[in-house]
Protein backbone atom coordinates (compact mmCIF):
# COMPACT_ATOMS: atom_id res chain seq x y z
CA UNK A 1 0.00 0.00 0.00
CA UNK A 2 2.63 2.35 0.91
CA UNK A 3 4.84 1.66 -2.34
CA UNK A 4 1.75 2.23 -4.12
CA UNK A 5 0.85 5.11 -2.64
CA UNK A 6 4.37 6.47 -3.12
CA UNK A 7 4.70 5.56 -6.88
CA UNK A 8 1.39 7.63 -7.08
CA UNK A 9 3.63 10.83 -7.03
CA UNK A 10 6.80 9.48 -8.97
CA UNK A 11 8.61 12.72 -9.36
CA UNK A 12 8.20 13.25 -5.76
CA UNK A 13 10.08 10.13 -4.97
CA UNK A 14 12.38 10.55 -7.43
CA UNK A 15 13.34 13.86 -5.35
CA UNK A 16 13.30 12.37 -2.12
CA UNK A 17 15.33 9.74 -3.32
CA UNK A 18 17.96 11.82 -4.68
CA UNK A 19 17.94 13.89 -1.48
CA UNK A 20 18.37 10.87 0.69
CA UNK A 21 21.55 10.09 -1.65
CA UNK A 22 22.98 13.14 -1.64
CA UNK A 23 22.14 13.90 2.46
CA UNK A 24 23.68 10.47 2.84
CA UNK A 25 26.75 10.65 0.81
CA UNK A 26 27.85 13.58 3.15
CA UNK A 27 29.13 10.87 5.47
CA UNK A 28 31.84 9.89 2.74
CA UNK A 29 32.34 13.77 2.04
CA UNK A 30 33.69 14.20 5.38
CA UNK A 31 35.79 11.25 5.23
CA UNK A 32 36.98 12.36 1.88
CA UNK A 33 37.92 15.95 3.31
CA UNK A 34 39.63 14.24 6.50
CA UNK A 35 41.95 12.59 3.82
CA UNK A 36 42.36 15.49 2.30
CA UNK A 37 44.72 16.53 5.28
CA UNK A 38 46.04 12.79 6.17
CA UNK A 39 47.13 10.24 4.38
CA UNK A 40 45.16 7.27 6.81
CA UNK A 41 43.19 6.99 9.70
CA UNK A 42 44.26 4.82 12.37
CA UNK A 43 47.11 3.06 9.81
CA UNK A 44 43.76 2.38 7.16
CA UNK A 45 44.13 4.60 3.84
CA UNK A 46 41.17 5.40 2.20
CA UNK A 47 40.40 2.62 -0.41
CA UNK A 48 40.38 0.43 3.03
CA UNK A 49 38.08 2.95 4.97
CA UNK A 50 36.22 3.12 1.92
CA UNK A 51 35.15 -0.39 2.09
CA UNK A 52 34.80 -0.35 5.82
CA UNK A 53 32.27 2.56 5.27
CA UNK A 54 30.29 0.49 1.90
CA UNK A 55 29.78 -2.26 4.15
CA UNK A 56 28.33 -0.49 6.74
CA UNK A 57 26.31 1.66 4.58
CA UNK A 58 24.47 -1.19 2.82
CA UNK A 59 23.89 -2.99 5.66
CA UNK A 60 22.42 -0.83 7.54
CA UNK A 61 20.82 0.75 4.10
CA UNK A 62 18.73 -2.83 3.72
CA UNK A 63 17.89 -2.80 7.76
CA UNK A 64 15.97 0.77 7.53
CA UNK A 65 14.28 0.02 4.55
CA UNK A 66 13.15 -3.23 5.64
CA UNK A 67 12.50 -2.25 9.53
CA UNK A 68 13.27 1.34 9.75
CA UNK A 69 9.41 2.32 10.53
CA UNK A 70 10.08 0.31 13.92
CA UNK A 71 11.83 3.45 15.57
CA UNK A 72 7.76 5.22 15.91
CA UNK A 73 6.83 2.25 18.13
CA UNK A 74 6.63 4.56 21.22
CA UNK A 75 4.15 7.04 19.60
CA UNK A 76 1.86 3.88 19.10
CA UNK A 77 2.32 3.42 22.41
CA UNK A 78 1.88 6.46 23.80
CA UNK A 79 -1.39 6.76 22.00
CA UNK A 80 -3.18 3.46 21.80
CA UNK A 81 -2.83 3.23 18.19
CA UNK A 82 -1.11 -0.17 18.43
CA UNK A 83 -4.55 -1.85 19.46
CA UNK A 84 -5.34 -1.31 16.02
CA UNK A 85 -2.48 -3.55 14.55
CA UNK A 86 -2.98 -6.03 17.51
CA UNK A 87 -6.25 -6.89 15.83
CA UNK A 88 -5.73 -7.50 12.49
CA UNK A 89 -4.92 -11.17 11.42
CA UNK A 90 -1.36 -10.44 10.37
CA UNK A 91 2.11 -10.60 12.64
CA UNK A 92 2.22 -7.02 14.82
CA UNK A 93 5.92 -7.05 14.04
CA UNK A 94 5.76 -7.02 10.46
CA UNK A 95 2.74 -4.31 10.40
CA UNK A 96 4.79 -1.80 12.45
CA UNK A 97 7.76 -2.78 10.38
CA UNK A 98 5.67 -1.52 7.17
CA UNK A 99 4.13 1.16 8.68
CA UNK A 100 5.05 4.09 6.49
CA UNK A 101 7.44 2.03 4.17
CA UNK A 102 9.80 4.49 2.79
CA UNK A 103 11.20 3.51 -0.31
CA UNK A 104 12.91 6.51 -0.85
CA UNK A 105 15.85 4.99 1.39
CA UNK A 106 17.12 3.05 -1.42
CA UNK A 107 18.87 6.49 -1.99
CA UNK A 108 21.28 5.20 1.03
CA UNK A 109 21.93 1.82 -0.27
CA UNK A 110 22.49 2.81 -3.59
CA UNK A 111 25.23 5.35 -2.38
CA UNK A 112 26.55 3.07 0.02
CA UNK A 113 26.83 0.68 -3.11
CA UNK A 114 28.68 3.00 -5.16
CA UNK A 115 30.87 3.58 -2.63
CA UNK A 116 31.30 0.35 -1.75
CA UNK A 117 31.83 -0.46 -5.51
CA UNK A 118 35.06 1.80 -5.65
CA UNK A 119 36.62 0.38 -2.62
CA UNK A 120 36.56 -3.30 -4.54
CA UNK A 121 38.33 -2.05 -7.44
CA UNK A 122 40.71 0.63 -5.26
CA UNK A 123 42.03 -1.73 -2.60
CA UNK A 124 44.93 -4.56 -2.96
CA UNK A 125 43.33 -7.76 -1.64
CA UNK A 126 44.17 -11.14 -2.52
CA UNK A 127 40.73 -13.40 -3.98
CA UNK A 128 40.40 -16.83 -2.80
CA UNK A 129 36.97 -18.42 -3.18
CA UNK A 130 36.35 -17.90 0.95
CA UNK A 131 36.79 -13.90 0.52
CA UNK A 132 34.44 -13.91 -2.57
CA UNK A 133 31.90 -15.80 -0.84
CA UNK A 134 32.26 -13.96 2.59
CA UNK A 135 31.71 -10.41 1.31
CA UNK A 136 28.28 -10.54 0.52
CA UNK A 137 27.50 -13.05 3.33
CA UNK A 138 28.92 -10.19 5.70
CA UNK A 139 26.91 -7.69 4.08
CA UNK A 140 23.76 -9.80 4.42
CA UNK A 141 24.46 -11.01 7.63
CA UNK A 142 24.82 -7.06 9.12
CA UNK A 143 21.82 -6.38 7.45
CA UNK A 144 20.42 -8.86 10.19
CA UNK A 145 22.55 -7.42 12.79
CA UNK A 146 21.29 -3.99 12.20
CA UNK A 147 17.63 -5.26 12.00
CA UNK A 148 18.05 -7.05 14.83
CA UNK A 149 19.04 -3.59 16.89
CA UNK A 150 16.35 -1.91 15.56
CA UNK A 151 13.82 -4.30 16.86
CA UNK A 152 15.58 -4.67 20.07
CA UNK A 153 15.35 -0.67 20.31
CA UNK A 154 11.64 -0.87 19.87
CA UNK A 155 11.00 -3.53 22.15
CA UNK A 156 12.41 -1.34 24.95
CA UNK A 157 10.10 1.42 23.97
CA UNK A 158 7.20 -0.71 25.69
CA UNK A 159 9.13 0.06 28.67
CA UNK A 160 10.29 3.59 27.96
CA UNK A 161 7.38 4.99 25.80
CA UNK A 162 9.89 7.82 24.55
CA UNK A 163 12.77 6.45 23.79
CA UNK A 164 13.27 6.42 19.56
CA UNK A 165 16.67 8.74 20.01
CA UNK A 166 17.84 6.15 22.57
CA UNK A 167 17.35 3.35 19.76
CA UNK A 168 18.66 6.08 16.98
CA UNK A 169 21.83 5.99 19.01
CA UNK A 170 22.54 2.66 18.55
CA UNK A 171 21.44 2.26 14.85
CA UNK A 172 22.50 5.61 13.22
CA UNK A 173 25.04 6.39 15.59
CA UNK A 174 26.22 2.56 15.46
CA UNK A 175 26.50 2.99 11.31
CA UNK A 176 28.52 6.29 11.69
CA UNK A 177 30.86 4.50 14.15
CA UNK A 178 31.49 1.50 11.92
CA UNK A 179 32.17 3.96 8.44
CA UNK A 180 36.30 4.14 10.48
CA UNK A 181 38.52 2.13 11.07
CA UNK A 182 38.48 0.37 14.89
CA UNK A 183 42.16 1.55 15.31
CA UNK A 184 40.92 5.39 15.80
CA UNK A 185 39.07 3.82 18.87
CA UNK A 186 39.90 2.99 22.40
CA UNK A 187 40.10 -0.66 22.93
CA UNK A 188 37.10 -0.57 25.73
CA UNK A 189 34.62 1.05 22.59
CA UNK A 190 36.05 -2.25 20.59
CA UNK A 191 35.35 -4.69 23.27
CA UNK A 192 31.62 -3.35 23.68
CA UNK A 193 31.39 -3.42 19.98
CA UNK A 194 32.36 -6.75 19.73
CA UNK A 195 31.01 -8.25 22.47
CA UNK A 196 28.03 -6.44 24.18
CA UNK A 197 26.61 -4.86 20.67
CA UNK A 198 28.38 -6.94 17.69
CA UNK A 199 27.98 -4.12 15.44
CA UNK A 200 31.50 -5.18 15.07
CA UNK A 201 30.75 -8.65 12.90
CA UNK A 202 29.22 -6.04 10.33
CA UNK A 203 32.20 -4.84 8.93
CA UNK A 204 35.33 -4.19 11.36
CA UNK A 205 35.84 -8.30 11.76
CA UNK A 206 35.08 -9.52 7.83
CA UNK A 207 36.67 -6.41 6.46
CA UNK A 208 40.03 -7.09 8.21
CA UNK A 209 40.14 -10.58 7.07
CA UNK A 210 39.56 -9.35 3.36
CA UNK A 211 41.99 -6.91 3.56
CA UNK A 212 44.58 -9.16 5.29
CA UNK A 213 45.14 -7.30 8.66
CA UNK A 214 44.88 -8.59 12.17
CA UNK A 215 41.25 -8.75 13.48
CA UNK A 216 40.44 -6.46 15.74
CA UNK A 217 41.52 -7.49 19.61
CA UNK A 218 43.27 -10.29 18.10
CA UNK A 219 40.66 -12.41 17.28
CA UNK A 220 41.33 -15.54 15.47
CA UNK A 221 41.36 -15.31 11.60
CA UNK A 222 38.53 -18.06 11.46
CA UNK A 223 36.16 -15.33 13.89
CA UNK A 224 35.75 -13.71 10.44
CA UNK A 225 33.06 -16.11 9.38
CA UNK A 226 31.17 -15.74 12.72
CA UNK A 227 28.83 -12.61 11.41
CA UNK A 228 25.89 -15.31 10.26
CA UNK A 229 26.11 -16.78 13.24
CA UNK A 230 26.09 -13.83 15.78
CA UNK A 231 23.53 -12.10 13.14
CA UNK A 232 21.34 -15.34 14.13
CA UNK A 233 21.73 -14.88 17.79
CA UNK A 234 21.28 -10.89 17.20
CA UNK A 235 17.84 -11.85 15.61
CA UNK A 236 16.85 -14.55 17.96
CA UNK A 237 17.56 -12.46 21.17
CA UNK A 238 15.84 -9.46 19.64
CA UNK A 239 12.74 -12.14 19.12
CA UNK A 240 12.15 -12.76 22.09
CA UNK A 241 13.10 -9.46 23.74
CA UNK A 242 9.91 -8.15 21.17
CA UNK A 243 7.44 -11.13 22.10
CA UNK A 244 8.17 -10.21 26.23
CA UNK A 245 7.62 -6.10 25.31
CA UNK A 246 4.11 -7.32 23.55
CA UNK A 247 3.30 -9.23 26.11
CA UNK A 248 3.80 -6.29 28.71
CA UNK A 249 1.50 -3.99 26.65
CA UNK A 250 -1.13 -2.98 28.22
CA UNK A 251 -3.10 -0.41 26.00
CA UNK A 252 -2.34 2.92 25.76
CA UNK A 253 0.35 4.67 29.23
CA UNK A 254 1.21 0.67 29.55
Amino acid sequence: MWIRSTMAYRASFALTTVTNFAVTGLDFVTILLMFSRVGSLGGWPLPEVALLYGMSSVAFGIADLAVGSMERLGQRVRDGTLDTLLVRPAPVLAQVAADRFALRRLGRITQGALVLGYALTAVDIDWTVAKALLLPVAVVSGAGIFCAVFVAGAAFQFAAQDASEVQNAFTYGGTTLLQYPPTVFGRELVRGVMFVLPLAFVNWVPAAYLLGRPLPLELPGWAAAGSPLVAGVSLALSGLAWRAGIRSYRSTGS
